[in-house]
């Protein structure tokens, strides 16, 4: 939901700078939906990207078989597993 205001807040704001500058309600929505859907296209690639990169990452381990009871557990506790 935070993503999803966060873009329309830019659509209208790009919208009204746009349309301050050039009185074009044509002119407006093209800026703005061009602007956008680039930015979409732009942050997928830069997302496959990132997910391709593993430097900077810790190396996970595997947890025990009595880590792993104790996370079972806790989440018993918790009322997430039954």
């Amino acid at each position: 939901m935070k993503a999803l205001t966060w873009r329309i807040l830019g659509v209208l704001v790009l919208g009204v700078v746009t349309w301050l500058l050039t009185r074009s309600w044509e002119t407006t929505t093209m800026i703005t939906v061009l602007f956008h859907v680039t930015q979409v296209v732009l942050y997928y690639f830069h997302e496959r990207l990132w997910d391709r990169a593993d430097w900077g990452l810790k190396k996970r381990e595997e947890l025990t078989e009595k880590e792993k009871e104790k996370v079972m557990e806790r989440l018993r506790k918790l009322g997430y597993l039954d």
